[in-house]
């Protein structure tokens, strides 16, 4: 793998991290940064302060493309001896020398080193964008637009928490105890514990990595199983821009062995945040971990979305725009649109425009089987019970691709009787809903254990506001697709979705915490002995 060796040498060249400012960029690497096991394998390596570990062909798993069930590369699996390693390479990077003058440390690194660094990232995955977008679709079967646009997406969010590094700012508060100084220093918590999902694999772990290394901590990296070549390009080009060894470690295993990994890595001494963006299962079992070890998490769980679409609304944009949300990347996206809401006066003629819409959607594929075999049996159930589809079915339109559909639910469906009122289908499909009233929609859309995004389509700017402000989700966007994010504005769920916000200044200020410093001189208050 030559790109990462010839990083590993740059690393070990810098004797501290205020001169990585003057490392240049290496030319970009026109291969994979896969490694060759004994038997000729093709394998992302464990990546460990600035060097690809030895792989061990008794320690592979393939990724398959659900596409072909062919196996496209291998990744190598961990041991907790190389998640222990690989924590005290973030620790060793991120806290360096104590009260060095040299820099040492990531934590001492300039605005200014932090701050190019990630600006040559953002050049570096345009020069490399199609090696990250021949990765996505690879392992997670993705269409070349989706990948393309998380590219484009990714290289907007490295710049914007670029242009933030510089605001990461303390204050100096008033302190009434005479000859006496108070400061509030902005400090990173340390190394964090990244655990990124596979959907959005390349925007969603990068910004994540991105915050948190601009914020001055240092990163391990789970990578996904199901797109550990993707996750790992994102470690290849941070080194390629000049990022020193040990700020950024990688590692992979497989899924029956990731309760043990994941927990032996939140228990390290040295990881001091968890990021996660993943199921709400999953984040159940993360956020119960990280307690028991009392470790703070910021979390971006599931979503179960509602479009509410009102009576003065222009229909035929909205039911564009609901279908697109419903069905995009095989609605494998926690910002999906999962629920439509309708006013019943302009439901029969907004229904009939959906349909043609919807009928013309292309649902895609599946990364795996098992994800469409879900959506599939949900949908299913709805069948069974007597509810109509008003487009497609529980049926599979290619392989490992449901049918694009829209089901027809009573809104006084309880989450007991139906799986669709309340799960995450990461299906093509949503569930149409009709209501008498704008109070009826908000009671409805806030029903869900979750609160994502939720969207609403008005044509009167006061009337959706004001209804945005009742509905408890972390996004609510007017007149918009429900798969919307901007890099400048905060990005995070309520309720079931999670807590904690990303996206530019705020994401950087999830990875800083507060300390107090007084100095107290000699004509301060001595209390009596």
């Amino acid at each position: 793998m030559p790109g990462r060796c010839r990083v590993a040498l740059l690393g070990t060249a810098t004797k501290d991290l205020e001169t990585t400012t003057d490392i240049k960029p290496q030319t970009p690497s026109t291969a994979m940064p896969l490694s060759q096991d004994p038997e000729g394998h093709s394998v992302v390596p464990l990546f460990i302060n600035g060097t690809s570990l030895p792989v061990d062909s008794s320690r592979i798993q393939p990724v398959t493309s659900s596409i072909s069930d062919s196996t496209v590369h291998y990744y190598a699996t961990c041991t907790t001896s190389d998640c222990d390693s690989a924590c005290e390479a973030a620790w060793q990077a991120f806290s360096g020398t104590t009260l060095s003058t040299g820099r040492s440390g990531w934590k001492r690194a300039s605005t200014n080193t932090r701050r190019d660094i990630i600006i040559r990232v953002a050049d570096l995955f345009s020069e490399r964008q199609e090696e990250l977008i021949k990765a996505q679709m690879d392992e997670t079967s993705c269409q070349r637009g989706w990948a393309i646009n998380n590219v484009q997406l990714t290289i907007g969010y490295l710049r914007e928490i670029a242009s933030c590094v510089s605001n990461i700012k303390g204050v100096i508060p008033p302190i009434d105890k005479p000859d006496t100084f108070a400061f509030v220093f902005k400090e990173p918590v340390g190394p964090v514990l990244v655990i990124p999902p596979w959907n959005a694999a390349l925007v969603l772990a990068t910004r994540a990595i991105t915050s948190a290394i601009g914020a001055g901590c240092s990163v391990v990296l789970k990578c996904s199983e199901l797109s550990p070549l993707t996750h790992s390009l994102i470690v290849d080009i941070y080194h390629q821009a000049g990022l020193p060894p040990g700020v950024l470690n990688s590692l992979q295993t497989a899924r029956e062995n990731a309760a043990e990994v994941t927990e032996h890595l939140i228990a390290s001494p040295h990881i001091r945040k968890i990021e996660f963006i993943g199921s709400a299962a999953v984040g159940r079992i993360i956020g119960a971990t990280a307690a028991k070890y009392l470790k703070p998490v910021l979390m971006e769980l599931g979503g179960k979305g509602p479009a509410i679409v009102l009576d003065d609304a222009n229909l035929q944009k909205a039911a564009v725009l609901c279908a697109k949300g419903a069905a995009l990347h095989h609605g494998q996206i926690c910002f999906s649109t999962e629920r439509i809401i309708v006013l019943r006066s302009v439901a029969e003629k907004f229904q009939d425009i959906l349909k043609g819409v919807m009928e013309k959607e292309q649902g895609g594929q599946a990364v795996h089987s098992g994800i469409a075999d879900k959506a599939r049996e949900i949908l299913q159930e709805a069948k069974d019970h007597g509810n109509e589809f008003l487009v497609g079915g529980p049926e599979m339109a290619v392989k490992n691709g449901v049918k694009p559909s829209i089901v027809m639910i009573d809104p006084k469906t309880s989450k007991d009787q139906l799986r669709i009122v309340d799960e995450e289908t990461f299906g093509p499909s949503a569930s149409l809903y009709v209501v008498e009233n704008d109070v009826e929609a908000i009671s409805l859309a806030n029903s869900s254990a979750y609160g994502l995004n939720a969207t609403i389509h008005s044509t009167n700017m006061e009337r959706a506001l004001k209804m945005g402000k009742e509905l408890e989700y972390g996004q609510v966007h007017v007149n918009s697709i429900s798969v919307y994010t901007s890099t400048t504005g905060p990005q995070g769920g309520v309720k079931g979705s999670g807590w904690g916000r990303q996206n530019a200044g705020w994401g950087l200020e999830e990875f800083v915490q507060e300390k107090f410093i007084t100095y107290h001189g000699k004509d301060a208050d001595v209390p009596a002995a």
